[in-house]
């Protein structure tokens, strides 16, 4: 049977050393969670801790309404009905991939962990390779028998620690697909640790991005995009740059692009100083605009031109035209805005602006 997980005010300490901060979240019953961030942020902890396998220094991990861990308590990680997919595998060389599969089955009766194992094979698309060793599959087969050795006994929860991290881009994305489909029809609750956003937006229904042992925001990749909490979620998410805006009456944003309308100023006062988040996709080239911008680089993404261009007064934005568009670095080309999410932050001090990379 599916789980709810529910972490309350976690914090889990080495030493001097804090690598959780008050972590809160909930997940659903059947739901996909990411834990998404850069390197050191401790999203790998939050997985150790939930899996058993970290000490936790204060706050709560309850499964199904059940705590498994708080200060002092720590139910064995055997007894928590998780299964977890590790980066290298970890398949047994030795064993075939049936046997592999089979491996935490060693309870079921001979028939019904024969019928499961083929229900796996079946369900991962390799119903013919029972037979075969780890060594004679692709590394793309082998994520494929992890996670199928993984969901064996059906675990409430499957915590899966950046299981894609070793395969090349296009790969890394074909699979991200197939196992979000393949949890989906097991119904299993499952957590992902990344640092791979395109990953995240893959297969999770809910992110939390982290950073620093906090996490910043949580939501569906969709609305961590567009509607960003604060610099680090625009920055860490997505492509863009900011750039500098003055609040006027009517809930208008005056910028060196045009003007920009919408209801997230209802808290902002006219003459307010603002930054203003524009992504690539709100800029949109037009021969006809009276406002220009110099191409000062540009990155071809077959559908698409990526281009990097410099305003007059030096700002610099980024913006996505069609590829048939091709125009060469120092040509000037027309451009004009579409925003339909306006992201403000205030403004404390003087902005750099440069290119966020996402």
């Amino acid at each position: 049977m599916t789980s709810q997980l529910k972490i309350k005010n976690l914090d889990v300490c080495y030493g001097e050393y804090q690598a959780l901060h008050q972590l809160s979240f909930t997940l659903e019953p059947g739901k996909i969670g990411c834990m998404l961030g850069p390197s050191g942020c401790g999203k790998t902890t939050v997985l150790r801790a939930i899996a058993g396998f970290e000490a936790v220094t204060s706050g709560s991990i309850l499964i199904d309404q059940r705590e498994v861990s708080a200060a002092r308590f720590s139910l064995p990680p055997e007894m928590r009905n998780i299964g977890m997919v590790f980066q290298d595998f970890a398949l047994f060389p030795n064993m075939s991939v049936a046997d592999n599969i089979r491996f935490g089955l060693r309870l079921w009766r001979p028939k019904e962990q024969k019928a499961r194992v083929q229900e796996l094979l079946a369900m991962i698309g390799m119903p013919a390779y029972g037979q075969a060793f780890p060594h004679q599959l692709s590394g793309g087969q082998q994520q494929r028998i992890a996670l199928a050795r993984a969901m064996a006994a059906k675990p409430g929860i499957l915590l899966m620690d950046e299981p894609f991290s070793s395969m090349d881009v296009e790969l890394r994305e074909q699979l991200s697909r197939e196992v979000r489909d393949i949890l989906n029809q097991e119904n299993i609750t499952a957590i992902l640790v990344t640092h791979d956003q395109f990953e995240a937006f893959a297969m999770a229904d809910e992110i939390c991005v982290m950073n620093d042992g906090k996490i910043e925001q949580q939501g569906s990749g969709y609305n961590l995009y567009h509607r960003p909490k604060n610099r680090f979620v625009a920055d860490f998410i997505g492509q863009g740059v900011i750039i500098p805006g003055t609040v006027k009456e009517d809930n208008k944003v005056y910028t060196e692009l045009g003007v920009i309308a919408g209801n997230e100023l209802e808290n902002s006062q006219p003459g307010d100083a603002v930054d203003v988040l524009i992504r690539p996709d709100d800029v949109i080239h037009d021969d006809y605009s009276a406002d220009t911008a110099i191409v000062v680089d540009k990155s071809f993404r077959g559908s698409e031109f990526l281009y990097y261009l410099r305003m007059d007064s030096g700002i610099e934005v980024l913006c996505l035209a069609p590829s048939h568009h091709d125009h060469p670095i120092n040509e000037r080309i027309g451009i004009r805005l579409n925003v339909d999410h306006l992201v403000i932050f205030d403004r404390k001090h003087t902005v750099e602006n440069k290119i966020y990379s996402g």
